[in-house]
């Protein structure tokens, strides 16, 4: 199971990559979103699938469930919708003023700076 999650994110990175790399203002956004779900399964896994009990500590009780692991990863997909929000509002202004979403005509030029 391990390994067909560490293959899920090795193909999400890479498709990541690939589109951050790209000249589309959307594809970069669309990137970034990809590469923080693949941090998001890459840090569950690291942390392991563990099975147990509810992290309620009395004595006596020695199998339970880290909820650690799981807590931050839900903090960081809360963080990466606001902030891909924030790019989405950021991209759809950009092109109302400049009328593309391609980065290379975003560029300011020596009569534009």
């Amino acid at each position: 199971m391990e390994i067909f999650v560490s293959i899920i994110i090795g193909v999400l990175t890479m498709c990541a990559v690939y589109m951050i790399l790209s000249k589309s203002l959307l594809r970069i956004i669309i990137g970034t979103s990809l590469f923080s779900h693949a941090a998001h399964l890459l840090v569950l896994t690291m942390s392991g699938l563990k099975t147990g009990a509810a992290p309620v500590l009395v004595d006596g009780v020695t199998d339970y469930t880290d909820p650690l692991p799981q807590a931050l990863v839900l903090t960081a997909i809360v963080i990466s919708f606001g902030v891909t929000a924030f790019f989405l509002v950021l991209a759809y202004r950009a092109y109302q003023e400049l009328n593309t979403d391609n980065m290379e005509e975003m560029k300011g030029t020596e009569s534009n700076d």
